[in-house]
């Protein structure tokens, strides 16, 4: 029993190293793109096809602006949905300009390269 515990041990220690390995090894969290949106809302829909092909380069997060809690942004972007932030900073608003996002994007990877 000790020897079954010992190696239980181990191989939880040996498991945990190399989680922290592969977590350290990893790329840095990718940024967050945030739309600010509203149902409905057909430019938001044909801004995130545009996007799609991106999707891997950014996690999308949806901000609901008629939503009590998010007043103060209705109240600041109800006449110019969608509009973007990257990483909390405005990036650009009414349709998806893909030289801003591409260039914004890259500029976030190569700091998260260390570069």
């Amino acid at each position: 029993m000790l020897w079954f515990q010992g190696n239980s041990m181990q191989l939880a220690k040996h498991s945990f190293q190399l989680l922290l390995r592969n977590l350290s090894a990893s790329k840095t969290a990718l940024p967050v793109l945030t739309l600010f949106t509203k149902d409905p809302c057909p430019l938001c829909d044909e801004a995130k096809e545009v996007l799609e092909p991106y999707r891997n380069r950014f996690i999308l997060q949806e901000v609901d602006i008629t939503l009590p809690e998010n007043s103060a942004w209705y109240d600041r972007y109800k006449f110019d949905i969608p509009v973007f932030h990257l990483n909390g900073q405005f990036l650009m608003m009414h349709r998806v300009n893909l030289s801003k996002l591409e260039k914004q994007l890259q500029k976030l990877e190569q700091q998260g390269a260390g570069g």
